[in-house]
């Protein structure tokens, strides 16, 4: 009986590091793609978008939570993108990169 127990609890620990890792990488993601749309609508390209991107990314952090990642874009991009299309863009975006990410691991 104690097997069976350790095997669930083990098993319990692997799906929630697993599930912690995809989060991870979807949030990431999603944050390089936000910071390729912000980089655009600042005239990045090239190099330059990518190194945005880049720093979107790591502005993430910061604290728990997204409202870092929406500081940094929403500094950046003030008088060009209020704050409802920037939100509503992450929460296209959120979608966008769980759908990359699980067609990855297909």
């Amino acid at each position: 009986m104690s097997d069976n127990f350790n095997d669930r609890k083990k098993s319990f620990e692997n799906k929630f590091a697993h599930d912690a890792e995809l989060q991870f990488k979807v949030e990431a993601r999603r944050n390089r793609l936000l910071g390729e749309w912000a980089g655009g609508k600042l005239g990045k390209s090239g190099d330059a978008l990518k190194a945005y991107a880049t720093e979107v990314v790591k502005s993430d952090f910061q604290e728990a939570g997204d409202e870092d990642v929406y500081r940094k874009v929403s500094g950046d991009l003030e008088g060009k993108a209020g704050e409802a299309e920037i939100r509503a863009k992450m929460a296209e975006l959120m979608e966008t990169a769980k759908q990359q990410v699980m067609t990855e691991l297909s």
